[in-house]
């Protein structure tokens, strides 16, 4: 099984029947977690989507973790109207935390907020979602990043840090507070992480007056950070979800000392500044594969991502593979068997 405080992955789960298994699950950037003997994930869908396994091969249809929207999202997002992004699923702090994302497609008009609970079985007298309203604020004209696609990530002591963003500057990393509902850093010069642009290590300025920078052509988004050896693995996707069978997300891995980075490639390059090690591409029947996670089950860990099935209408499906690890240290898949399913 999962530990506890192990953790993540993002999707979108459409389907409504039940004893789905991976290749057929059709999911959209999950987060997946361990706890009481069963594997939980969650995903994006109104009010965020939630399905429950004891074998990660079938999955069964749970309650969303909001029947109502977060009475703020509205507010803040105008255009809002239930759709809930990318969660993020940590277990800390005696609580299970929850990160999700609130948008407006194709804008950084954009939030993070954060629920909590005690437990993730429904049938505990104990389980209640407790909405901590948001986290952090993307506004157009005044932060040249995206408040979506949350990942939190634990330094060498244990202080709690938040990856995200999608397009305009980048993936970007703030710090905590202790308790990690809300931010401790300047907003304003928070890093850059990972860019499809060169030479963008130093923070961006901010867009100014009502016009916010165009998030074109830096298509880099859905951080995950999973700390391996002495090593802080940073990885992305990039280029483009969300097209059915012409999408072409593919991932990159880069990594560093430090969880603030700087976060290297293979050849040195730093992913700031357009670096990224390859690790996986679509073929000719998964298009499009990304927004991954990494898991670790006992021994072994494992990717987990979705890819579009060019055999089936362009469906976004739960991919799970195995990960192996190389004489460096570098990721890799081995028996990758994207086309065999």
């Amino acid at each position: 099984m999962l530990s506890r405080n192990l953790i993540v992955v993002f999707l979108v789960i459409t389907c409504s029947s039940y004893a789905q298994q991976p290749g057929q699950v059709i999911v959209h950037d999950p987060v997946l977690i361990s706890a009481d003997d069963k594997y939980y994930l969650f995903a994006t869908g109104d009010g965020i989507d939630v399905w429950s396994s004891t074998d990660l091969e079938n999955w069964s249809k749970q309650a969303p973790v909001f029947p109502e929207s977060p009475t703020w999202a509205k507010r803040e997002v105008p255009t809002f109207k239930g759709h809930i992004w990318a969660p993020d699923i940590h277990y800390f702090n005696g609580l299970y935390y929850l990160y999700y994302s609130i948008s407006a497609f194709g804008k950084n008009t954009s939030c993070i907020g954060l629920a909590t609970n005690p437990t993730l079985n429904p049938q505990d007298s104990g389980f209640k979602w407790t909405d901590r309203g948001k986290v952090i604020q993307s506004i157009p004209g005044k932060t040249n990043w995206n408040a979506i696609d949350p990942n939190l990530v634990f330094d060498e002591s244990g202080h709690p840090f938040l990856a995200f963003g999608s397009f305009w500057d980048g993936i970007k990393l703030v710090r905590l507070s202790r308790d990690g509902m809300r931010t401790e850093d300047d907003l304003l010069t928070i890093p850059t992480l990972a860019s499809r642009k060169i030479n963008r290590r130093a923070p961006n300025p901010p867009a100014i007056d009502n016009n916010p920078v165009d998030a074109g052509g830096n298509a880099v988004e859905a951080p995950f950070i999973f700390k391996r050896g002495g090593y802080y693995y940073l990885f992305a996707s990039i280029d483009y979800c969300c097209k059915g069978a012409a999408s072409t997300y593919k991932m990159i891995v880069g990594r560093a000392k430090k969880v603030t980075g700087p976060y290297l490639d293979d050849q040195g390059k730093d992913l700031a500044s357009a670096g990224g090690k390859l690790l996986l591409a679509g073929d000719s029947r998964w298009h499009g594969v990304g927004h991954n996670a990494v898991i670790k089950l006992e021994e072994d860990d494992y990717l987990v991502f979705h890819g579009y099935d060019a055999q089936d209408q362009g469906k976004p499906k739960l991919r799970i593979e195995k990960l192996k690890w190389d004489n460096k240290g570098w990721p890799l898949l081995i028996n990758n068997e994207l086309s065999n399913q």
